[in-house]
């Protein structure tokens, strides 16, 4: 490869093309998986750079695997690879669609997907592979198999970066522990939401560092080692305590 080469996957969300659309900028070529490929002409039309987009079968790993092996060997390979896949919904009354569609996606989708890309960079010879995730992980959690997923990915990727250590190959791996973003962009609050552009800005550099582990934004590092520490009782009262309704 003569240029440098990124692929997103997973990149309809507002991180992704925040991402993609800073990497664009640094004369970056893009190779963009969505589940609607035609939705995301308009945005990569926009952007400066070289964009491909190729269709995402995220919650059938065989088809997936397949779609990254024929994307990777077209485009010889890539120096940078992010995923960001993952779902999050909640239903207080625990029915089990919610919690398979998440395991299927969370945790079946983005092991396919990351095994994959990690078997294609051994064989390069060198990459980094990156995964938005969240500090959600650390503990259980009222979205029962999101907190679970979340803690999956994080030794996932754990046991792929010992994998390439083992190796001594240079394939970095990241794990990008965001705050609460996904409760942040459905509750529409600006209290948890830091600007999509500096949150996207802060992952990229964490990236060109070539970290293994980094909390986005900054300050949710304190939080997370808050709700490391917090007591049972106190974390479970917390998740469970019931909203004031409005007036």
């Amino acid at each position: 490869m003569s240029a440098a080469t990124a692929m997103i996957i997973g990149a309809s969300s507002a991180l992704s093309q925040a991402l993609a659309a800073q990497l664009s900028a640094q004369n970056v070529s893009l190779v963009l998986f969505v589940n609607d490929p035609e939705a995301i002409q308009p945005f990569s039309l926009s952007l400066p750079g070289e964009v491909s987009i190729y269709p995402l079968t995220i919650d059938q790993p065989h088809t997936l695997i397949a779609q990254l092996n024929q994307a990777w060997e077209k485009h010889n390979g890539a120096h940078l690879v992010i995923v960001n896949t993952g779902v999050n919904e909640y239903d207080p009354a625990l029915p089990w669609s919610i919690d398979q569609h998440t395991i299927d996606v969370n945790v079946m989708g983005f092991a396919a997907a990351s095994q994959c890309i990690f078997k294609l960079m051994c064989q390069q010879g060198y990459g980094q592979l990156a995964a938005i995730n969240s500090i959600a992980g650390q503990r259980g959690g009222p979205n029962v198999a999101y907190h679970a997923s979340k803690a999956f990915a994080a030794n996932y990727l754990q046991g792929l970066s010992m994998h390439a250590q083992r190796l001594k190959l240079p394939v970095t791996i990241s794990d990008i522990q965001l705050g609460l973003f996904d409760k942040a962009v459905h509750l529409n609050t600006k209290l948890l939401l830091s600007p999509i552009d500096n949150v996207a800005e802060q992952i990229l550099t964490a990236l060109k560092k070539g970290k293994r582990r980094v909390y986005v934004t900054k300050r949710w590092r304190i939080v997370a080692w808050i709700n490391r520490i917090l007591p049972e009782y106190i974390y479970n009262t917390r998740h469970w305590k019931p909203r004031k309704k409005r007036g």
